[in-house]
């Protein structure tokens, strides 16, 4: 895993082809290479396989909800330097405090605006990044 550049991988949980799209093609402007997946299973199943730098984890999913995605990432000593970016309609307070309590590192309201996205990713990107080269 690596905090910045090309090599670096995004997992994108969304169910939503638009949202997924554009993420998609915002995430490859930014030279990172980014793989989606539309639930949370298949989300746990490609992080054992290769685990990325950084997840942009939807609540709101088919079958398991972001929260349990979350929660089942942080359970996992191997995927514990993976940055967790969660993504949810549901903005309040309540959601956020939910969100950090299971291991989120960030936590962003739907709609949001790219650029806010894409400073917080970097943001938590470079965090990884410092905490390994420590």
């Amino acid at each position: 895993m690596t905090g910045g550049g090309a090599s670096t991988r995004i997992l994108l949980v969304e169910d939503e082809d638009n949202i997924a799209l554009a993420l998609a093609h915002v995430l490859a402007r930014e030279g990172w290479v980014a793989q989606r997946v539309p639930d949370g299973e298949a989300a746990l199943e490609a992080m054992r396989s290769e685990p990325p730098d950084l997840v942009l984890l939807d609540v709101m999913l088919p079958g398991m909800s972001g929260y349990e995605v979350c929660q089942a990432i942080r359970l996992e000593p191997e995927l514990a330097g993976v940055k967790i970016l969660m993504m949810t309609a549901r903005g309040n307070a309540m959601e956020r405090r939910k969100g950090l309590a299971l291991g989120a590192d960030g936590f962003i309201a739907k709609p949001f605006d790219l650029s806010e996205l894409m400073e917080t990713a970097r943001r938590l990107l470079s965090s990884a990044s410092e905490a390994s080269d420590a």
